[in-house]
């Protein structure tokens, strides 16, 4: 019962909050302008995240016991920080050393303080613990890099929100199960949250949810994502469910933004460009060119992710050293095929665009027939 009450509390006040924002950041002026990389056309209002970070807040605040609110007090703070680090950069574009060096101060203080941290592979080619420094770092890179990787794919109406709701929901329904509950609230409060923000945000979306909503998602799904590997890897005799391969789980959970980046920075560093240069060459840009609608892309997005979800869920007794290469293998085979779909579509269109071209062309002697004509009469 509390759980609903969490989920129904979140959205009811992002629901609320979401139609008055709007009008306040357009009055304001603070919209997102179209050109460059933007796909969208019009002037759109952005921070959207400040209604979801918002309504979790009130939400964990109303409803969680005394006790959970301790024992997430710290992801909680690290949560807030990234909001307000987001929300600064949505205002006056911070630069990327700045919003680097808030993300390990945020990182740090959940890693350290709360102790949410990778403390080893568990099993997998076979080493089970971490030393302390080694664990930090990885743990660190690990958040950071999650958190970047999110960001990225903000690019599309509905897509992140989506994307972040049913990781959400899985790892709400999972903490549940196995008896942390403080951190299956935090996760019900977020998802009841994002629900209410992808009302305005599907497509054509009246509000996007910017580097305030992107970071703030993308940091607290990163942390969720690794205390979850951390609990599944090293607890034996779980009253719930075990997924013997806990890192291939968490590369699922999160499998979008993953390959999306990778896939990027390969293709980009291919080219001679920096692997941090700005392009159109994201997963959903490619989906776009293939014809597909923003609702479209994101829906089929969501599909492939759930489908890896429910393929760890069956293969739950599977191991690391199984189920880790399985999942990389049948994402890299999977957007391998979406590109030659992709590819074979645009190559498609075009061969049907030329008569347009042809039109063109036989319109362009006409014309400097005349313009010749003009001249020879000048002349005489």
């Amino acid at each position: 019962m509390l759980v609903f009450q969490i989920i129904l509390t979140a959205f009811l006040i992002g629901f609320l909050i979401y139609p008055i924002l709007i009008k306040l950041l357009i009055k304001m002026k603070l919209t997102d302008t179209p050109g460059g990389r933007k796909i969208h056309t019009g002037f759109t209002p952005s921070m959207g995240g400040i209604g979801f970070v918002v309504s979790t807040f009130i939400s964990c605040l109303i409803w969680l016991p005394y006790e959970d609110l301790v024992e997430v007090r710290f992801l909680l703070a690290a949560f807030g920080l990234m909001f307000f680090v987001g929300l600064r950069d949505d205002m006056v574009n911070l630069s990327a050393p700045q919003k680097l060096g808030a993300q390990v101060v945020a990182a740090l203080m959940v890693i350290i303080m709360a102790d949410v941290r990778i403390t080893g592979l568990y099993g997998l080619m076979g080493v089970y613990e971490l030393p302390l420094f080694t664990s930090y770092v990885l743990t660190l890179i690990t958040i950071i890099g999650l958190t970047n990787a999110f960001n990225l794919i903000d690019g599309l109406d509905g897509l992140a929100g989506s994307i972040s709701m049913v990781s959400f929901a899985f790892l709400g329904w999972w903490f549940f199960d196995v008896g942390y509950d403080a951190y299956a609230y935090f996760s019900f409060a977020i998802l009841g949250g994002v629900m209410s923000f992808l009302i305005f945000n599907w497509h054509p979306a009246k509000i996007f949810m910017g580097d305030t909503g992107s970071l703030s998602l993308g940091f607290s799904l990163s942390i969720l994502t690794v205390l979850f590997i951390d609990i599944d890897g090293t607890m034996s005799g779980i009253n719930g469910v075990k997924f013997a391969a806990p890192i291939a789980t968490g590369v699922a959970l999160l499998i979008v933004p993953i390959y999306d980046t990778l896939r990027v920075f390969l293709k980009r560093a291919v080219k001679g460009k920096s692997p941090m240069s700005p392009d159109k060459s994201h997963v959903h840009h490619f989906l776009l060119r293939m014809g597909l609608r923003h609702d479209q892309v994101t829906l089929l997005l969501v599909i492939i992710k759930v489908i890896f979800i429910g393929a760890v869920f069956l293969g739950r007794d599977l191991n690391d050293m199984v189920m880790l290469p399985l999942v990389l293998f049948s994402a890299v085979l999977i957007g391998l095929r979406l590109d030659a779909v992709t590819l074979k579509r645009v190559k498609k269109i075009n061969a049907e665009s030329p008569p347009v071209l042809v039109k063109r062309e036989r319109k362009k002697p006409q014309v400097q027939a005349k313009v010749l004509r003009k001249i020879k009469m000048t002349d005489n």
